[in-house]
């Protein structure tokens, strides 16, 4: 049996957010938080304890696209359920030679939040949000909060609907 998740509005508990994460919220409807043990920040660990479904997860992958000596980042939003296809589609729709997942330092130095917890609100504002199909559509999907205590709920189209985000099938 998973433990219960507590969700109260993103806003009354700025506390359980990363910086940056908590001076986006508010430009968002209906984002929920929940508490969580950091121990169990990452998906699998988290569904299993929690009792939320791999397919009401989305993670959020940085991938560093790279053409003619210079590197450019884009956030990518993905059921849990699958996998982002970096070297095909990302790749060919940032028009980049060469596309890999951020290392873990530079995504949690580039986006001033924790490794495990890294989501597309308040990340830097010159970077592409693609954001899958399947998350663009689901009701309420379970996102990082940019630290490993706590998770966020929102809605599909709420991320469909941030700055510089694109939807578009992300796995390959």
């Amino acid at each position: 049996m998973g433990m219960a998740l507590h969700w109260v509005p993103a806003n009354d508990r700025t506390d359980l957010l990363a910086d940056p994460v908590a001076l986006a919220v508010p430009e968002l409807e209906g984002v929920e938080v929940a508490e969580i043990d950091p121990e169990l920040a990452d998906t699998a660990a988290f569904c299993e304890r929690y009792g939320v479904t791999l397919d009401e997860s989305a993670n959020c992958v940085v991938v560093a696209a790279k053409r003619g000596g210079e590197t450019r980042y884009v956030a990518c939003m993905v059921l849990a359920t699958m996998r982002v296809d970096v070297n095909g589609v990302v790749r060919r729709h940032l028009d980049a030679r060469k596309a890999s997942f951020a290392s873990m330092a530079d995504a949690v130095e580039l986006t001033g939040m924790e490794y495990g917890g890294i989501t597309p609100l308040g990340l830097p504002a010159d970077w592409p949000i693609l954001v899958d199909t399947h998350v663009a559509e689901h009701p309420r999907v379970v996102i990082g909060s940019g630290v490993r205590r706590s998770k966020l709920a929102v809605s599909g189209a709420a991320l469909a609907g941030l700055k510089g985000a694109e939807v578009l099938p992300l796995a390959g």
